[in-house]
């Protein structure tokens, strides 16, 4: 892997065979963006949809365990990336942990090689006619989101927050950035917002109740929907299944393809 970074012509040659490019953001960490990024991908994939899922969290990625891929190595050359496939190769994941020696390697990089990186990810992997691009970006606004911003040129940001004052105070910022550099924001998805009890199926507020709904009326951004917490998902994303696909039932799932719909 060279640390130049894609050219331009082959970014927008790229970018051309790409309809749709949503970059997942959230102000805080924690919040479950990644999980959300990796049930909006299978989602979609499920759908019947032609779709990329790329993990610019340089320092910590965890799509690629989410999906049980983790010891994949991306192969390639000075110009191009092979990307993991799944699903009959509707889903293609890139992530920098295909490209490390050893699972607990560490990233530690300045932001000029990120952004060289991360525009290798986007215009060099081998993604073919896509239908969707989903980037699942770190916390913050730091490095990543802005360089994918910038070479990716998303169509539109997806806020993922927790329903507490202390989560939505950060991801206003988020909304910010995005205003500061012309990013249509899609809308707010409010995570964890409440614990589904596997025994009776009782809903119960963990954190405060709504507070992403009440910041995107407040900030005129649509509202997604609400995911509850459900000791599945955890589960799922540790054994490297993603819920959408082996869950049958439950309100989390139902907020998530409600959200997929609503996405296409």
């Amino acid at each position: 892997m060279s640390h130049q970074g894609a050219d331009e012509k082959q970014l927008s040659e790229t970018l051309a065979t790409i309809k749709k490019k949503y970059v997942v953001l959230s102000g805080k960490g924690g919040v479950g963006k990644s999980t959300v990024a990796v049930n909006l991908a299978v989602g979609l994939a499920l759908k019947g949809k032609k779709t990329g899922l790329l993990d610019t969290d340089l320092h910590g990625p965890s799509v690629p365990k989410m999906l049980g891929i983790e010891n994949f190595v991306s192969n390639g050359d000075e110009t191009h990336l092979t990307p993991a496939e799944q699903y009959d190769g509707l889903l293609k994941i890139m992530s920098v942990q295909f490209l490390l020696q050893n699972l607990n390697d560490s990233v530690i990089w300045r932001g000029p090689l990120k952004h060289a990186v991360i525009s290798q990810f986007i215009g060099q992997t081998l993604w073919g006619e896509l239908d969707f691009l989903i980037i699942d970006s770190p916390p913050g606004t730091g490095d990543e989101p802005l360089s994918v911003v910038q070479t990716a040129k998303p169509d539109a940001a997806i806020i993922v927050t927790t329903p507490q004052d202390v989560a939505t105070f950060d991801v206003r910022k988020s909304i910010d950035f995005c205003n500061k550099l012309s990013l249509p924001v899609m809308g707010v998805i409010e995570n964890m917002s409440g614990f589904i009890c596997p025994h009776c199926g009782t809903e119960t507020a963990i954190f405060s109740i709504g507070g992403g709904k009440r910041m995107a009326q407040e900030l005129g951004i649509a509202f997604l929907g609400a995911i509850p917490i459900d000791p599945q998902f955890v589960s799922r994303s540790d054994q490297g299944n993603a819920m959408i696909d082996f869950t049958t039932a439950g309100k989390s799932l139902d907020a998530i393809k409600m959200i997929i719909d609503k996405i296409i």
